[in-house]
């Protein structure tokens, strides 16, 4: 009797909630497991960038700066692009609307399908409760036309409908905890690309008025 009612014979029972959430689960680890690897050193690598490029902008070497970010892929680096293409001659603001029009573009593109974790997060309890009511429906069901009952009965058609409820439970949290700790993630890339943001601005405006001949007015600052 102790074999019949192990953990994989429960997760057959259930199938019409318990598959559904092992289809749920595998979306999610997937998702999972790209974003760590798409979001893993991309506050590192603008700031490093960052630190690279402030000195030739300091001394008004746009055209070094701008070769430094030639075939660069990462988020940071898309967002030094379009400030830089435009540093030499646009205005503060102009650069500042830059800043916050490209991360506005990376942040969607940053986030990519973690949606789908807190979709999952909210639903998969539900499903997993469908699940459970239906199970403990069926168990019920068949006590009745069998006219059988008893603990043993109950305690069995039980076991086998509250696994959805678990499974349920274990997909939901694992997507959620996932779900916030990427969203802070992402807040704090793009916090990290503003402020290095920020400071090629200010080093393109300083490297820009100090070139200016003498007499002429600061375009910007």
């Amino acid at each position: 009797m102790q074999n019949q009612f192990n953990i994989f014979a429960m997760i057959q029972q259930g199938w019409y909630a318990t598959y559904p959430l092992i289809v749920i689960s595998i979306i999610c680890v997937t998702i999972i497991l790209e974003r760590i690897w798409m979001l893993a050193g991309v506050s590192r690598r603008a700031t490093h960038r960052a630190e690279q490029l402030i000195p030739s902008l300091r001394q008004g070497k746009f055209d070094d700066a701008m070769h430094q970010l030639n075939g660069r892929r990462a988020a940071g680096d898309r967002v030094f692009h379009e400030i830089l293409a435009e540093a030499r001659t646009a205005p503060r603001e102009r650069l500042n609307e830059l800043d916050e029009e490209r991360r506005f573009a990376e942040v969607l593109q940053l986030r990519g399908s973690i949606w789908v974790l807190a979709t999952s997060g909210a639903s998969a309890p539900f499903i997993g409760l469908f699940g459970t009511v239906v199970g403990i429906l069926i168990a019920f069901q068949s006590m009745a036309v069998m006219g059988t009952g008893g603990f043993s009965v109950v305690a069995a058609g039980i076991s086998e409908a509250l696994i959805s409820t678990a499974l349920g439970l274990v997909v939901a949290i694992i997507a959620v905890i996932f779900y916030n700790y990427f969203s802070q993630k992402i807040e704090r890339i793009n916090a990290t690309i503003h402020v290095c943001a920020a400071r090629l601005i200010d080093a393109a405006v300083a490297g820009r008025n100090a070139a200016m001949p003498a007499g002429s007015v600061a375009v910007g600052d």
